[in-house]
């Protein structure tokens, strides 16, 4: 569920996991953490986009960072079982920083599918080598 445009987030969320399905918060990158944070505990997983919507290959956003360890630190802090994704430029050279900020999950479209090693990509990805 989208932050932006939903007025009643949490009945959104609460019909999703209702229906038995994995229910999401996704924050754009102009997004306050605020505008998530009573909703938290009735989400499974919070999406931080590191880039704006709209296309593939992007170039993650540096700012992202700080809103992935403060979004990490409000779920430790209210011990919630929500898994942290990031979405958005994600690539070898950032991927470290961005498990390090506090993310479960990585999105890494074009860096794995913009190479012929799509292997070697996903392993520097997730600190394998």
């Amino acid at each position: 569920v989208h932050a932006e445009p939903s007025p009643d987030m949490g009945r959104t969320l609460r019909k999703i996991r209702a229906l038995g399905l994995v229910a999401g918060i996704t924050l754009n990158p102009g997004t306050p953490l605020d505008a998530v944070e009573a909703h938290l505990g009735e989400a499974d997983m919070a999406l931080v986009m590191s880039v704006n919507p709209g296309f593939s290959g992007q170039k993650f956003i540096p700012g992202s960072l700080e809103r992935i360890r403060s979004l990490r630190e409000r779920i430790g802090r209210e011990g919630l079982l929500v898994l942290l994704e990031v979405d958005g430029g994600v690539n070898p050279g950032n991927a470290a920083q961005v498990r390090e900020a506090g993310a479960d999950v990585l999105v890494a479209g074009s860096a794995v599918y913009g190479t012929d090693d799509y292997a070697g990509a996903i392993r520097q990805i997730r600190g394998d080598g």
